[in-house]
This record gives structure tokens, C-alpha cells and sequence, in this order.
């Protein structure tokens, strides 16, 4: 079918709009897919990768299907999609789209908006911060771009710093090398809420992306001034508003600690070097084969640190070092994982939520005896964290606060402090998924500043003779013993999405009676907004945004938590057991686990 300039392909209804009269001979059901990919095709495309592509699915039905059978969503997290041809993946022409969108709901709001922009080190990240500085610049919004790959709190940073009204980062966080990603900010530096998010999308499902896209030559941008390189002093102040949340300053000199490091290719080598030499750690080993940026992930397939594998090599030479610590960023540095060494010489990793706990008894315990702690401290945890931070709070009279999942829940939260003059009385905010940030100078969370802190803990033990492992075990030995983990549902493409909707819908209309052998006492429904006591038989509100949530309190304090992956074509289910014994909880884990999925089919 060729398609003539009269015809164009509607967006929103995901259909060629043929002029009145004129019919293709063919019929319009079931061809959507198929229309817009002779749409592409028949476009001059800017991008060789993307023509070549296009030519290689040439009849490849369900190939063609994947990546037109609809727009690649925009939602809280911004765009995330595979790299490659199509409205269902990630490209120059979606990204200018979505930037258009932007651009169009800044300039309803402001008069002079102005925006940030930042990028990490995957595949065309580069390439999709460019075309959304250009796409800016051509709306006449300010751009603010780094010079240089840059990690996600730094691109937060700088919406505060250079009072942007917007922050764009380029990143795919933690997915393999195939994804990439365009996060949105507001000018509070957290990501969109779900308000603006649908505000953006309102905007950007008006615009066809190949005729209302407004582009102006970057280079020419830049020496009109409409794109302007952010400098070195913000990148430096940055730093500095890193090193003052030290709770111990100083005690890293000296301390002989040896930390071996890998930014898993991505963008922390140089922020996270540099905030460790500040605080005097001088004893840092890099993965070589991870140093350096590449979006390919050659030696780690998931960059991401919560996994086993893609701390391979960064364990190998902790063995052969004799390290103190592992320390692993992700590709735009905003989650950090760790081992250590245990007893037998060998290395154990540190889960999220055992990471979270140990800074914030750390953090609670050090700022108590400095007179550091503000008065009426807050922290603030995701409902699927570990609930032994209730405990740690109780103890040192700290008020938590439990937001939904994502991080932009708890920068809110800062903001609310903020409003009112008290940001001074946030203290730690952090969610299972390895995710931490003390300070309020950014409202997302901070691999670099996280870094420190586990290294400034790790050194402070070691110069009370007591190890990282003796810290989390003391933990346990006064709150309780407390085992997580999660398990991750894998569901791709169309029927994959449906197949997610169809398990929550389940779900929340025949809730199990028991898990794992243990009854549900209480059950909680995050889109309806009501928890149910079933012991009691009482009803409650949940004063949260709305949310494709289910929660399932157990007896004896365990609980399960399920809901679809805001960034990834997965189900994410969150298991917590607690028991006197590691082996006990384990155990009883696993049970939960291994119910619950059968129960989702899985």
C-alpha cells in the first residue's frame, strides 16, 4: 500500500485518516499495525538504524505488530521501551514527541520555562538528549544540558540549582542494553507526579510525530543561547552538598578501609571517586572492564546491582584484594549494592532492605549521640520496604512516613517539609530496591551520596573492631529477624499486558484466605483505597494516591505485596517473613513464595 502527503497516521486512534472519499481497496480492520508501518517506511527517515530495521521485518507480521501496536506510554516514569523502529519503542522520533509534549505544557504554565537535561551511557542516550534539547529550544525553552554523562541526582540537582521548570534524564536505570528511557522532572527536582504525568501525555497524544514536531539545529542553539552547557561549579557544588551529610566526618582517614568499586559501565566512575576521595578514602580499586561507559553491558547483561551476576567480577577481585567492601553502582547511579566479607573469607551480598536498615540505625544512632538529630525527625519508606524500620524509628522517635512505590513519593514528601520551613527534618528516605538519599539538595534517590555513607559506616565499625555483618546481626538481635524478597513475573508484549490486568482483576476480586499456610488478617487494596481487617471485619481508608496495588498482611507479621512494573513489562510480588531464626524466617519465606506463585499461574 503506498500512502500519498494526503494521508497522514492518527496518533491517538493509532489509524491512517484517509481523505473523504478515498479508500485503499483493502479495509481498515485488524491493519493498524501494518499502516503505520507503511507509514515509517515511507517516511525519509533520519536515523540509517532505523530504515535498515524497518527493511529487515518486511513481512514479519508479529515483528511489525510489537512495535506499532501502540504508543510507547508515557507515564509517571516518563518513556521506557526497547531501542529500535516504531511508535512502541524508544527512537529520535517518540523522544521528539514526548519533548514536543513537554515543551507544549511548559509553555502553557510558564513564561520563560527553562529546562535541564541530563544522560547516562546506554545506547543513544547521547542522541535522545540532543533531540530533546533541540525540540526545547525550538518551543523556546531554555536548555540547561551536561556536558557529559551525567547520574540521575545530579540531573535533579540541577533543575533546583539553575531553577529549572523541567529535568529531562536519559536513562533506562537498570534494564538490559536493549532498553532505554526518558524520565521526566518538575521544577520541585522530583520526578513527575501522576497529575503532571497526565498533563504531559494530554499534551503529547496531540501531537503527530512527524508533522508538529518543532526541531532547531542544536549547535546553531547553542551559539543563539537557547542550549547552554551547565559548568563545572554545578557539578562541584553538588559534591559539596554530598559531603555534608557525613555523619562521622573525618573517620574515613585512617581507617584503612578498601573498598573495590564498579560503576557497571554507566555513569557513577567519576561523581563516586570523587565524593570517596573527599572523605578521605584512599584505598579504591576499579573493575577495570566496568570503568569505563558502554551501553552494550559487555561483561554485565543486567547492570543491575541487586542482581548476583552483575556484581561477577567485582567480587573476583574482592577476593583477590582482601577488600573491605564491594560497592556497585547502576548505569545512572541512583542505586548502589554491596558485599562484604564474612567469617570464612568468602563475600556475602547486602540485600536493599538490609542496606536501608544499617544506614538508618546508622544514621539514627550517630546523629542521637552528636546532637545532630533535628527536632520531630521524619524518614520515609516505600510500602513494599522492610518494616523493621518501624522498629528503628519507635526507638530513636522518629516520625516514618510510608508513601507508594517510587522514589518521587518521597521526595513529595521533602516538599511537603519544605513548604512548611521543616525540610531540616527529613533525615532518611530509602525503598527496597536499592535506593537511598539523606539530605534535601535532591529529591530523588542518590547513588553517590548512598556510596559514602555505606563507606563512611563501613570504616567507622571497623575502628570499633566490629564488622559490617556484626551491625546487621546486632540489628536483628534487637528488632527481630526479618527476610525479603521479591519475585518478578516476566510479561511481554500485548497479550503480556493483558495477562497483567486480567491477574490484578483476579486478584482483588478473590482474594486468598491464607499464603504459605498463614491466614490473611488484613487485606489491602491501593486502587480502591480501602484496607480490610478480616480478623475484625472493619474497613479503613488508605490516604495514598491511587494505585494498581494489592497488599496481604499475614499472621505472625509476614505479608505479601503484587503489582505491575511502572518501568518493566513484569509483575513485581514483594514476600516478607519474620521469625527468631534467619534459617526460621528463610523457611517460611520460600513457603510464601512458592504459594503465592502458584497461585498467579506462573
Amino acid at each position: 500500500m503506498t500512502i500519498p502527503p494526503s494521508i497522514y497516521y492518527d496518533e491517538k486512534e493509532r489509524k491512517i485518516v484517509l481523505p473523504q472519499g478515498l479508500t485503499d481497496g483493502k479495509g481498515m480492520t485488524d491493519m493498524t499495525e501494518m499502516e503505520a508501518y507503511t507509514l515509517w517506511t515511507s517516511q525519509n527517515l533520519e536515523d540509517r538504524d532505523l530504515t535498515e530495521e524497518l527493511a529487515a521485518i518486511k513481512g514479519d507480521v508479529e515483528a511489525i505488530k510489537d512495535r506499532f501496536y501502540c504508543d510507547l506510554e508515557f507515564g509517571t516514569g516518563g518513556l521506557r521501551g526497547v531501542i529500535g523502529a516504531g511508535t512502541n519503542r524508544m527512537n529520535i522520533y517518540t523522544v521528539r514527541r514526548a519533548t514536543q509534549g513537554l515543551a507544549d505544557y511548559l509553555n502553557e504554565r510558564y513564561p520563560s520555562p527553562r529546562a535541564a537535561i541530563s544522560y547516562d551511557s546506554r545506547i543513544k542516550s547521547d542522541v535522545f538528549a540532543k533531540e530533546a534539547a533541540r525540540v526545547l529550544a525550538a518551543n523556546g525553552v531554555k536548555v540547561h544540558i551536561y556536558k557529559q554523562l551525567m547520574p540521575t541526582p545530579c540531573l535533579s540537582f540541577a533543575v533546583r540549582e539553575l531553577k529549572c521548570q523541567a529535568g529531562v534524564m536519559v536513562t533506562a536505570s537498570h534494564n538490559p542494553a536493549k532498553y532505554n528511557g526518558y524520565k521526566c522532572y518538575g521544577e520541585d527536582g522530583c520526578q513527575m507526579t501522576n497529575l503532571a504525568a497526565d498533563a504531559v501525555t494530554a499534551k503529547i497524544e496531540k501531537v503527530d510525530l512527524f508533522r508538529d514536531v518543532r526541531l532547531v539545529d542544536f549547535e546553531d542553539a547553542v551559539k543563539d543561547g537557547m542550549i547552554e552547557y551547565i559548568g563545572d561549579e554545578v557539578f562541584e557544588k553538588f559534591i559539596q552538598n554530598v559531603k555534608a551529610q557525613a555523619i562521622h566526618p573525618g573517620v574515613c582517614s585512617g581507617a584503612g578501609l578498601k573498598v573495590v568499586y564498579t560503576p557497571l559501565n554507566g555513569t557513577g566512575n567519576i561523581p563516586v571517586r570523587t565524593i570517596l576521595k573527599e572523605i578521605g578514602v584512599e584505598d579504591i580499586i576499579i573493575v577495570k572492564e566496568q570503568e569505563l561507559p558502554d551501553g552494550n553491558f559487555t561483561t554485565c547483561p543486567f547492570p543491575n546491582p541487586e542482581i548476583k551476576e552483575a556484581l561477577a567480577l567485582g567480587l573476583e577481585v574482592c577476593r583477590k584484594e582482601k577488600a573491605d567492601l564491594l560497592l556497585a553502582t547502576d548505569p545512572d547511579c541512583d542505586r548502589v549494592g554491596i558485599a562484604v566479607p564474612d567469617k570464612n573469607g568468602d563475600y556475602v551480598l547486602i540485600t536493599g532492605n538490609e542496606d536501608g536498615a544499617l544506614l538508618f540505625q546508622y544514621i539514627c544512632e550517630g546523629r542521637t549521640e552528636a546532637g545532630t538529630m533535628p527536632e520531630r525527625p521524619v524518614a520515609v519508606k516505600t510500602i513494599v520496604t522492610s518494616e523493621i524500620i518501624t522498629k528503628i524509628a519507635a526507638r530513636y522517635g522518629v516520625e516514618l512516613r510510608n508513601v507508594l512505590t517510587g522514589f518521587k513519593y518521597i521526595g513529595e514528601q521533602i516538599g511537603y517539609l519544605e513548604k512548611d520551613g521543616e525540610e531540616n527534618r527529613y533525615i532518611f528516605g530509602f525503598e527496597e530496591s536499592y535506593g537511598y538519599l539523606a539530605g534535601t539538595y535532591v529529591r530523588d534517590k542518590d547513588a553517590v551520596v548512598a556510596s559514602m555513607l555505606i563507606c563512611e559506616m563501613a570504616a567507622y565499625y571497623k575502628t570499633q573492631g566490629i564488622s559490617v555483618l556484626d551491625a546487621l546481626k546486632s540489628i536483628y538481635d534487637t528488632y527481630g529477624v526479618y527476610v525479603h524478597s521479591q519475585g518478578n513475573f516476566v510479561c511481554e508484549g500485548e497479550q503480556g499486558m493483558e495477562q497483567m490486568l486480567e491477574t490484578m482483576d483476579r486478584l482483588r476480586k478473590n482474594p486468598p484466605k491464607a499464603i504459605g499456610g498463614l491466614p490473611v488478617e488484613v487485606f489491602a487494596d491501593y486502587e480502591t483505597q480501602e484496607k480490610t481487617d478480616l480478623k475484625k471485619g472493619t474497613k479503613e481508608a488508605i490516604n495514598l494516591p491511587k494505585s494498581n496495588v494489592l497488599g496481604f498482611d499475614l499472621a505472625d507479621g509476614a505479608s505479601v505485596v503484587i503489582r505491575p512494573s511502572g518501568t518493566e513489562p513484569k509483575m513485581k510480588a514483594y514476600y516478607t517473613a519474620t521469625a527468631a531464626t534467619f534459617e526460621e524466617a528463610k523457611a517460611l519465606e520460600q513457603k510464601i513464595a512458592e504459594d503465592f506463585k502458584a497461585r498467579l499461574g506462573f
